[in-house]
């Protein structure tokens, strides 16, 4: 194969996204996604070819290996389709749009997406990974490319009807059902019963093949039991949490998660790890550790956020985007070991009690009789617990000689949103002044390197930042401004997640229904989606509908409040259908329907007693709560929030103010006092 360095780069050289660079060598003549490629589509009369995935996709890297590179299938793509390469990360309005062409013609969807276009963009066939031959009862890319080129040249009418027909299911599914109204508990009982019924009782989680995290599913879990007192609930949350704790999903020697498990019991994982999992995971942990006092779920909670410190934060302050599963030729090779790695690491006593606690053995658990470390035995004697993590520490160093797997290092507002608010609770609940110092910088960097006019841009690499913001980087990026406001009540962070939201009910909104996806000006193929169900990520929906709620807390405008009634309204008749595929809505709900709770210590940040009463409500799990602080130094922040205008220390000393329901219990000096307040409803 010739080198790098020999052969012509395609258009794609000049392109910032990790994934099309990777391609940039690629013999094919890929276009990005944009006009001229559709352009020329029209003036030679040739079918578009569609490749759309990420840059630490698996599946992505095999095809691209198998198919791109091959000669032959570049000269048949060439010669017959105008090709397009597209980053999901970068793009998720196209993602969706032809994901879900895709999911209604074949059942399925994935990563590579493989999808064949008319010059109108309109999709009439498609895929997910295909082999670059034919093999038993799969159809290779190939055969596939003739067999479309043919149909294109002699069956014209019927590939137009397709694409018509699709295009029109398509833009029929973006409409709003209109709200239902009537929004009540009964919603959330519903969904509670529909969930438990899929718990796995024995491995935890939910299903019964493959095991992916779903930090939102936990969370709703959570809010049920402090809603009902069901102690099922609980159960199951304590149950999955400590599965994947114990588990290979969980990277026992560096922190962090990896992207699901292979099996039921979370032992092989995929090896990917992804910001948006280790973000929402580790704030599941962390509101666990509220809830339950655990301790180990604020370790698992550190060493997360410890891994994303250390390995995705760039020196600006941003959070790199993703870690791939690959290296060295092998998927896993860089997490995974042998019993003579772990003596040749570590003295011989100390490599036995890392192989008999981690389940390192001599058959393995993995391909190439390798072993996934998870957590078979822990240490109760204290000194074998210290000797554990000297080996953890040995065999970290260890691993970090090896090869590493390639880094997405492009920084997605949106996805840093999440880590920003993860890296908040890290701090409220472990008191751990990095994490704080982590999320201002990167709510920094973004405010300063991806804000422009007072809109938000979604990329950001090597210097640049591009792509009109979407939704979710509106929603996720102002719930990390709120969640940072929370810690170290700095006005400028809820001043600016006021402007940010504004700006996203303008440019996203639509009467009475839920938010679309994309704005006019992105160009959003075919439709403009408004995803509502929680995927990987909450929907933009979900989270700016929890945004809309505390900011009305925090401001006093009902108008805001009523906006998120409206779109919860809009989505009630899908939550009520398929309860699962939206906790975050339904946490949303909770928070629409509960006891609104807002709590204002009044005094200097500096002072002992501000600091203890600040404690005790963060050692709390209190989910629809809103926390300020009234600095009597502060002036810009009495000024902006009537919450706090009124409230002052007494004598020097501060004050709690607990108001629930329009209800304010009498203002207190006392911590204890403050603590029972809490934990009790107003009268």
């Amino acid at each position: 194969m010739e080198s790098v360095e020999t052969r012509k780069a395609n258009r794609l050289i000049n392109e910032k996204s990790p994934y099309l660079l990777q391609h940039a060598y690629n013999p094919v003549d890929w276009y990005p996604w944009g006009d001229e490629a559709f352009q020329r589509a029209k003036a030679e009369d040739k079918p578009v070819f569609l490749s759309i995935g990420y840059a630490t996709c698996h599946w992505c890297h095999v095809m691209e290996r198998e198919s791109f590179e091959d000669q032959e299938i570049a000269a048949l793509l060439s010669e017959n389709f105008i090709s397009i390469k597209v980053d999901r990360e970068e793009r998720p309005d196209i993602d969706q749009t032809y994901m879900t062409a895709v999911q209604a013609m074949t059942g399925q969807g994935g990563w590579p997406l493989s999808v064949f276009l008319t010059p109108e963009r309109k999709p009439f066939f498609g895929g997910t990974y295909f082999p670059p031959h034919d093999r038993v009862g799969m159809s290779g890319f190939s055969t596939l490319l003739k067999r479309i080129a043919e149909a294109w040249r002699t069956r014209r009418a019927d590939v137009e009807t397709i694409g018509s027909q699709l295009a029109q299911s398509l833009q029929a599914a973006s409409k709003s059902e209109g709200p239902r109204g009537g929004l009540s508990s009964a919603l959330l009982d519903g969904a509670y019963r529909d969930i438990a019924a899929s718990f796995d009782h024995r491995h935890g989680g939910f299903g019964t093949a493959q095991k992916f995290p779903q930090a939102g599913v936990l969370l709703f879990l959570m809010r049920h039991h402090h809603r009902t007192g069901d102690r099922s609930a609980l159960q199951m949350v304590r149950r999955t949490l400590d599965a994947m704790a114990d588990g290979g999903i969980f990277d026992q020697l560096g922190g962090g998660f990896h992207r699901y498990a292979v099996d039921q019991s979370w032992l092989v994982p995929h090896f990917e790890k992804m910001l948006y999992d280790n973000a929402l995971l580790a704030s599941a942990y962390l509101e666990a550790h509220r809830l339950t006092k655990e301790p180990r779920y604020a370790q698992i909670a550190a060493e997360t956020l410890d891994y994303i410190l250390r390995d995705m934060t760039s020196p600006e302050g941003g959070f790199y985007t993703a870690e791939d599963a690959d290296s060295e030729g092998e998927e896993g090779r860089f997490y995974t070991w042998t019993p003579s790695e772990i003596r040749e690491a570590l003295q011989p006593a100390q490599a036995e009690l890392a192989m008999s606690c981690w389940g390192i053995s001599e058959r393995g658990n993995f391909e190439h009789g390798r072993s996934v470390p998870h957590v078979v035995a822990a240490p109760k004697d204290e000194s074998l617990r210290q000797s554990l993590a000297s080996a953890r520490k040995a065999l970290l160093q260890t691993r970090a000689r090896r090869p590493r797997p390639l880094r997405d290092d492009k920084i997605l507002t949106g996805w840093n949103g999440l880590m920003i608010s993860a890296m908040c609770a890290g701090y409220q609940v472990l008191a751990g002044h990095r994490f704080l110092e982590a999320a201002r910088r990167a709510a920094t960097f973004i405010l300063e390197n991806m804000v422009r006019d007072r809109l938000l841009l979604r990329r950001w690499r090597q210097g640049q930042a591009a792509i009109p913001g979407f939704l979710e980087d509106y929603a996720f990026f102002v719930q990390g401004l709120i969640d940072l406001y929370e810690s170290d009540f700095d006005a400028a962070w809820i001043t600016a997640a006021l402007q940010l939201n504004e700006e996203m009910v303008a440019r996203f909104g639509d009467a009475g229904g839920p938010f679309f996806d994309s704005a006019e000006e992105h160009g959003s193929p075919l439709m403009r989606a408004r995803q509502q169900h929680d995927g990987s990520t909450p929907s933009g929906n979900s989270v700016a509908a929890m945004n809309l709620l505390r900011l009305s807390q925090f401001t006093g405008n009902t108008a805001l409040r009523e906006r998120a009634q409206e779109v919860l309204e809009a989505m009630q008749a899908q939550m009520e259908a398929y309860p699962a595929a939206f906790p975050y809505a339904l946490c949303a709900v909770d928070n629409l329907l509960a006891r609104a709770r807002e709590i204002v210590i009044a005094g200097s940040p500096s002072h002992p007693a501000t600091k203890e009463m600040l404690a005790i409500v963060r050692a709390e799990f209190l989910p629809s709560k809103i926390v300020a602080l009234a600095d009597p130094h502060d002036a810009e922040a009495a000024a902006l929030f009537p919450l706090i205008h009124a409230h002052k220390p007494r004598a020097g000393r501060p004050v709690a103010y607990v108001c629930e329901n329009f209800a304010c219990r009498e203002p207190t000096t006392d911590t204890q006092q403050l603590a029972a307040f809490l934990s009790s409803p107003a009268a």
